[in-house]
């Protein structure tokens, strides 16, 4: 969609440098005619695996027509598009480009919306309709595709889609979809300030949810590792296709970069080139989208597909395989923008052939996304080779918990069995490669960084994927008391080990600052730790009410069955005791900044108040007689260990032990840190005194001297008085 900023930009002369040539020529941007290239791939890749699969040929038994068979993927098809461009859209306005032309150094300029940060938003806008009315095409075919019959209007349709809208999970999921685009286009259309619309970007992202929980990957075997497999390819592919479709919309601005474009207010001149710093961020991002799709689709592929042969013998195996050579020739092209393209452009004296060839890599990523997008809907409608239906007999543990019965805990199964959760994978793997990359760029710089600090983190890191990912929540499934451990560990341990490494510090020292206006990770960085929800959740008494309190909210309700039984509430209850955790070891010793800290006596008086608290709540779980959550551990039919009821006693004992021995060794390291602090106090009393030859005592002394002297006139004249 065009607008008059794109007019003029794509309308620029050019000059020696490669300037732009207008609509026609690639160097001077990509021509609206190619930007209907990547659409036309889309639904040709679609049809191709389509037709290649036999997913959209006519059904035996329950055929809802062709309009359904064709229409059901081509829905799904514009749906993901569009969301992905809303995606793309919100992360380049949100982190990527200047929002007002004169960045942060001229306040009138800043009153002006920058042509691309316009641009951006005016596409996802757009987008974000497409999105909404997609997805209510994807419902109500949906709908028709699982009831095996043709779009009707009469009553008994209708009566039929608001049933699956409301008591049929697909149809539920959809209908969430259908809500959060419908919110996200409308914010869109009226929000301009970063700060809502980062708020809109995470709901957009919240968006991708609802179809991780559906299709294949909620009936695998192994269907929580599935979902968690697909949630992170989807949030991979989404950033990685919506940059892609942002810098084909962007490309007439960037391509005009600073020769003679008029601003919005009117005034001619030159308008800074934000070609360079603009891939270069995307090219960070696409970096790690490369990493994430690949890794994901090797997991979840992996998951499907469980043989040699079933991969390269099957329609659905070869699809994998086309999808995946498709993949590592984006990462080479993407790999060509960052070793070759980008360093040109940001140098002086830039020939026409660095543009030419930017563009150029531009379409060719459009078309391979596009080809494969259609790919990954045909995929999506075809069946993979291992089966996805529950059997008939399955136990009562895999019906209650998605899993058969693991074997008899023993001393070392505490070691052996593990159930990988990709989700936690992927943060521990995130935040081991984030934290050294910075600790690369402080050595790079000449700084120097703590290893104490580095192998803390490390440390943290390890316990966290082993709570999240090993025995631990293996049997935490089953057992109370290995819940509890589960728990406990989560809490308590990682992250104090977490805080010792000090990220946000880290962070801010690696980070480079932005000049041009837009808000960079450092920026946000800095934005949240001043924010009012910081001052909140970290003010010391919060915090330690939260930690404490939440437990007893949490188990003595619903809750605490709803987070066994669901997948999202499982992963919901690890984000907030682990973040419950952080957030209050933070507050007691550590060293990242924060909007205030504690005097040390009240942090010793808090940790003994939570130690009174764990020991309270260990000890009524040993000493309760009534089964928590007992329509879950009561129905498991376990066959091996104590009773359910013994188990959850144990796990009291457990829930005592375990929270009172960290929380013993944080209230040592307060101790540490309050003796450190008196001594750096006295070492800078001690070096001021020897500055100003003790000025502070002399003062001292001379005031009592004045004192005394006051008084001894004072009683001579009161004796004087009584002489008389």
């Amino acid at each position: 969609m065009p607008s008059a900023a794109n007019s003029r930009a794509t309308a620029a002369p050019p000059n020696s440098s490669g300037g732009a040539r207008g609509p026609a020529g690639l160097p001077g941007g990509v021509a609206p005619s190619w930007q209907l290239v990547g659409l036309v791939a889309l639904f040709a890749g679609l049809a191709a695996a389509l037709l290649f699969t036999g997913a959209a040929a006519a059904r035996q038994v329950s055929d809802p027509g062709a309009l359904v068979r064709w229409g059901l993927p081509v829905s799904k098809a514009l749906h993901n598009v569009s969301l992905a461009t809303v995606i793309g859209g919100l992360i380049f306005a949100v982190g990527i480009l200047p929002r007002s032309l004169g960045g942060s150094r001229s306040k009138e300029a800043d009153a002006t919306e920058h042509p691309a940060f316009t641009r951006a938003l005016s596409v996802a806008a757009s987008a974000g309709a497409v999105w909404t009315l997609s997805a209510i095409a994807v419902l109500v075919l949906g709908y028709a595709d699982v009831a095996g019959q043709g779009l009707s209007g009469d009553p008994e349709f209708t009566r039929s889609l608001v049933y699956f809208m409301t008591d049929i999970e697909t149809g539920r999921a959809w209908l969430a979809v259908v809500i959060i685009a419908a919110v996200v286009t409308t914010a869109l259309f009226g929000v301009r300030s970063l700060g809502g619309l980062a708020a809109t970007l995470v709901l957009a992202l919240a968006g991708l949810v609802p179809s991780a929980l559906i299709g294949h990957s909620s009936s695998s075997d192994d269907h929580e590792g599935a979902i968690n497999s697909l949630g992170l390819h989807l949030v991979g592919v989404s950033a990685w296709v919506g940059g892609i479709i942002m810098l084909v919309f962007l490309s007439g601005i960037l391509a005009a970069g600073g020769r003679g474009a008029a601003g919005a207010s009117g005034k001619a001149g030159a308008r800074q080139d934000i070609t360079e710093p603009t891939l270069r961020r995307f090219s960070a991002l696409a970096g790690f989208a490369f990493v994430l799709v690949l890794a994901s689709g090797v997991v979840n592929a992996s998951i499907r597909v469980t043989s040699w042969a079933d991969l390269f013998g099957s329609s659905y195996g070869q699809l994998i395989v086309a999808k995946t050579a498709a993949t590592l020739v984006l990462g080479g092209v993407g790999l060509m923008h960052r070793s070759w393209v980008i360093p040109q452009l940001g140098s002086q004296g830039v020939g026409m052939s660095a543009r030419r060839v930017l563009w150029q890599l531009v379409v060719v990523e459009l078309i391979i996304m596009g080809a494969t997008s259609g790919v990954a809907v045909a995929l999506g409608r075809s069946a993979p080779p291992a089966p996805t239906t529950y059997a008939p007999d399955a136990s009562p543990a895999f019906i209650l918990s998605g899993y058969d019965l693991p074997p008899e805990l023993t001393p070392e199964r505490w070691l052996t069995e593990w159930r990988f959760d990709w989700l936690w994978v992927a943060v521990a793997v995130f935040g081991l490669v984030s934290y050294f990359l910075g600790v690369w760029k402080v050595a790079r710089r000449g700084d120097s960084w703590s290893l104490f600090r580095s192998v803390n983190w490390v440390i943290g890191l390890v316990v966290l994927t082993y709570v999240t990912s090993g025995p631990p929540s293996v049997y935490g499934r089953i057992l109370f008391s290995a819940h509890m451990v589960d728990h406990m560990a989560l809490t308590m341990v990682a992250p104090i080990f977490l805080v010792l490494g000090a990220p946000v510090t880290l962070a801010l020292r690696a980070l480079a600052p932005r000049r041009d206006g837009s808000r960079g990770p450092r920026e946000w960085l800095l934005i949240l730790l001043h924010s009012k929800f910081s001052q909140l959740v970290t003010h010391p008494l919060f915090a330690a009410a939260n930690f404490a309190g939440s437990i007893v909210l949490f188990y003595y309700s619903d809750a605490f069955g709803y987070a066994m039984r669901d997948h999202v509430g499982h992963e919901l209850m690890n984000l907030h005791f682990a973040l419950t955790g952080y957030i209050f070891v933070l507050t007691m010793i550590g060293t990242d900044p924060l909007p205030r800290r504690a005097p040390y006596p009240m942090r010793l008086l808090l940790l003994l108040a939570t130690m009174g608290f764990h020991a309270f709540f260990g000890v009524a779980i040993m000493g309760g007689t009534g089964l928590l959550a007992a329509d879950y551990f009561g129905n498991l039919g376990r066959t091996w260990g104590p009773s359910a009821l013994l188990d959850q006693q144990m796990g009291g004992a457990v829930a005592w032990g375990i929270g009172e021995v960290p929380t013993l060794l944080v209230a040592i390291g307060v101790a540490v840190q309050w003796s450190r602090s008196d001594a750096r106090e006295s070492k800078r009393t001690d070096r001021a005194a020897d500055r100003n030859n003790d000025a502070d005592l002399t003062a001292y002394n001379d005031m009592f001297a004045k004192l005394a002297e006051r008084d001894a006139k004072l009683a001579e004249r009161n004796s004087k008085l009584e002489g008389r």
